[in-house]
């Protein structure tokens, strides 16, 4: 999860470096970031997010904007998933594939208008994805980088909109998004730009404002959450949190070794839309038996699994690899995702886990592990 043997020095900073630093954060590489992966502990700030609301500093993220004419067309053709259903003021999740159908990077796409689109991607991907797009809109639109003068605020759990509607301005308005949906707003006198999605499995928003403006909209969220118990969270219950909710991350679960419909991420593939970047391998790879999909597992025995630890039948023969593991706080158990061929994926099939030498018994379950409570 960090570059632990990354000199301080060579790190980047987000504009809340310092209130992480006054809030005790514990301050970490990561993506080429000096970041906070946890302030009073993983499980605290993790059951926090599931009970009331927390906030994360993902301003590390990258952020791209397109505007113009042809800005459709190119972000269409980048991505597997059909931006042109999306109306106005609608984001959607989707991946980002190389013509052999392996995942270049997982995005959410926002649509502002027609010509008026925000991508964000993985902070350890900016400088692939960041060129990809400006090669691809070249002629077409135009396309920037617009990750260093943008901050981005993450405020997560049930009580993450209400929080957000005490900041006053539009605050109260925030209430009337649908999940996925986004709009301009003035929010603690702070002109944002918000969008009711976030990568924890809770309700919640994600804040996007100049890079200036981010510790006064930091502040004020901190202040507006008091009555529900906010808590600044950090890296670590955010991987927690999404694992729980079986959301991917890139670099462990998906990466360019990956197909998205292996991946379990076949759902943001629409092969029935005009040509994209990797369609014709991944018509191929629909229309094949798949030789392996990704699972997720509850451990049996008594053990967790980590990201590398090999995957084996009841013979010892090793099957597959987790790609993510760890406690789930909220849930009691331990758990993890991996791949494993697909004669082996049904739920309830038994697996065991090398942890270390010790062969671990696992079974098959379905996800997500988590699944926050209808309201």
């Amino acid at each position: 999860m960090t570059e632990q043997n990354q000199p301080i020095e060579s790190l980047q900073k987000t504009p809340l470096h310092a209130e992480h630093v006054a809030l005790g954060g514990r301050m970490v590489p990561f993506a080429g970031y000096h970041m906070p992966v946890q302030y009073e502990g993983v499980v605290a700030e993790h059951l926090a997010v599931r009970k009331a609301v927390g906030m994360f500093d993902v301003s590390h993220m990258g952020e791209i904007e397109l505007s113009g004419e042809g800005s459709l067309e190119v972000v269409n053709y980048v991505i597997t998933n059909d931006a042109s259903k999306l109306p106005d003021g609608k984001a959607q999740y989707t991946c980002a594939c190389n013509e052999r159908g392996t995942i270049l990077d997982d995005l959410i796409v926002y649509r502002l208008n027609a010509k008026r689109w925000i991508v964000v991607c993985n902070a350890a991907n900016h400088d692939k994805m960041v060129p990809h797009f400006i090669a691809q809109a070249k002629g077409k639109c135009h396309c920037e980088d617009a990750s260093d003068r943008t901050a981005l605020l993450a405020v997560q759990g049930p009580k993450a909109v209400e929080t957000v509607g005490r900041l006053g301005d539009d605050g109260p308005a925030i209430a009337a998004l649908p999940p996925f949906g986004l709009r301009t707003a003035r929010l603690a006198g702070v002109e944002c730009v918000v969008a009711r999605t976030g990568y924890t499995g809770e309700d919640g928003c994600e804040l996007f404002c100049g890079a200036d403006h981010a510790v006064k909209l930091w502040r004020a969220v901190l202040e507006a959450g008091k009555a529900f118990g906010i808590k600044p969270t950090g890296l670590a219950c955010r991987d927690t949190l999404r694992l729980e909710s079986r959301l991917s991350l890139y670099g462990n679960d998906i990466d360019e070794t990956t197909n998205p419909i292996e991946a379990g991420l076949g759902w943001v593939v629409k092969l029935d839309k005009a040509d994209f970047l990797g369609k014709k391998a991944l018509e191929q790879v629909k229309a094949a038996p798949l030789p392996r999909k990704i699972v997720g597992f509850e451990m049996v025995d008594r053990g967790i699994a980590r990201h590398g630890y090999p995957m084996l039948d009841a013979q010892g023969k090793q099957i597959g690899v987790c790609t993510s593991g760890s406690p789930a706080p909220f849930l009691n158990k331990n758990i993890g995702m991996g791949y494993v061929p697909s004669a082996m994926s049904e739920v309830g099939t038994k697996l065991w886990v090398d942890c270390r030498g010790r062969k671990l018994e696992a079974v098959v379950v379905k996800t997500p592990f988590y699944k926050r409570p209808k309201a």
